[in-house]
């Protein structure tokens, strides 16, 4: 789940007395007459009246009060939007009046739920939500649904695969601004944590002189022509971190990795939607089999000798490389280093190509996806026996770590063995 605090306030209905919800009236010592109520936990006001709302973190009670944004249930089927009925009878002093697919805890169970289809029926499921205070609340809330999406709509064209954002909602999309004020798409990138943007070091060519303020990053866009604010949420750029080792003086693009942190938007930064969520990292060192296929996606040239990018989101299926095969002679010889490994396809029929830089190679594991590659480099597009190359996500998890200050890399969704 991208984790965000939020703890604006909801009306409750006046129960009688001065003081509601189990609030207590502190009289003054002279006069005896109330002065102020002592509200109970979680509730505050001049009269107690509302209820801070608690993050999206745990539940407290049987959840009564929860106003988190997880949407799916502890199956991982994603949560069905609230009908118009509920919402009016239930949910108005929700956020946007329960119009959303969060879960809640309506009709008192025993902790909050949602509806999800199961084998084509409606039915009601609990949500994974750890209840406050035990031991789960400890794991980052980023790494609750992460890796996860809707269910996939692809539309074939020729030459490739266009995809919704709802198959790739981590992917950002990253732009310039200009000196003549004009707004070019530079990179692409994946969302790691609700305020932190993984991608590539070779998008920021000026290195450490690279200016924050000329920078943004859009999650959910579809296409870089158009604009759909239903769906895509934009922000400013607080910090730019480029490895500190990162070497392109003989073109081998070592420690081609870097982060950019959101600016937040009243107090948020990004917010989970069927469009927008976050991707899981593996744990340190974790390598996957040759011949596994993952995924990548991005808004590049659809043929090497084009001139203008795709303005869809696209993307591809490549299988990884064994590092020997990588470094033959036929191959990229000792250009690859540690920190990278190549994927392609058997029939050099797919790859990642120019504009598709700083964004994700992923995989799926146990119905999650990691995040092994970020797209580096590559001669050509497409090219036999030149695959394409990544940044091997899993040496640099102890340097995101320091750099966020998030524990999100320890890879705890990854399933042990």
């Amino acid at each position: 789940m991208i984790a965000t605090k939020n703890f604006a306030c909801v009306s409750f209905h006046w129960l009688g007395g001065i003081c509601l919800n189990g609030g207590t009236s502190v009289p003054s010592l002279t006069t005896r007459e109330h002065m102020f109520c002592l509200c109970a936990d979680g509730f505050e006001g001049r009269q107690c009246e509302t209820a801070k709302l608690l993050g999206p973190h745990c539940y407290e009670g049987v959840g009564l009060y929860y106003k988190g944004t997880v949407s799916s249930s502890k199956t991982g089927r994603t949560c069905e939007e609230w009908d118009l009925d509920t919402r009016q009878r239930y949910m108005s002093s929700d956020v946007n009046a329960g119009k959303h697919n969060y879960c809640r805890n309506l009709y008192f169970r025993r902790r909050p739920w949602c509806y999800v289809r199961r084998n084509h029926r409606l039915v009601w499921e609990y949500c994974n939500i750890p209840h406050c205070g035990s031991e789960s609340e400890s794991q980052p809330a980023a790494e609750l649904t992460c890796g996860q999406r809707t269910q996939r709509k692809l539309m074939k064209i020729v030459g490739g695969t266009v995809a919704t954002v709802e198959s790739h909602p981590w992917v950002a999309a990253i732009f310039w601004r200009s000196k003549s004020k004009e707004k070019v798409f530079r990179c692409g990138g994946s969302l790691i944590s609700s305020c932190w943007v993984l991608t590539a070091a070779h998008c920021f060519p000026d290195g450490s002189n690279t200016k924050e303020r000329r920078f943004s990053v859009i999650l959910g866009k579809n296409a870089l022509n158009e604009t759909d604010l239903t769906v895509e949420q934009r922000f400013r750029v607080e910090k730019i971190i480029i490895h500190e080792g990162f070497d392109n003086s003989e073109g081998s693009f070592n420690h081609d990795i870097a982060l950019m942190k959101l600016r937040a938007n009243q107090g948020k930064c990004a917010v989970e939607s069927d469009s927008v969520r976050t991707v899981c990292l593996p744990p340190p060192q974790q390598r996957l089999q040759p011949g596994v296929t993952c995924e990548i996606a991005g808004y590049g040239k659809e043929k090497y000798a084009l001139w203008y990018r795709s303005q869809y989101l696209r993307e591809a299926q490549v299988n990884l490389l064994a590092d020997d095969v990588c470094r033959h002679k036929d191959y990229y010889e000792n250009m690859i280093t540690d920190n990278m490994f190549c994927a392609g396809r058997p029939d050099w029929s797919q790859d990642a190509c120019e504009g598709d830089s700083g964004g994700p190679l992923v995989c799926e594991v146990d119905n999650r996806l990691f995040q092994f590659g970020v797209i580096s480099w590559g001669d050509g597009c497409a090219k036999e026996f030149r695959p394409g190359v990544y940044t091997r996500v899993t040496n640099y998890n102890r340097w995101i770590d320091e750099k966020t200050n998030l524990s999100i890399t320890a890879g705890a969704m990854f399933p042990q063995k």
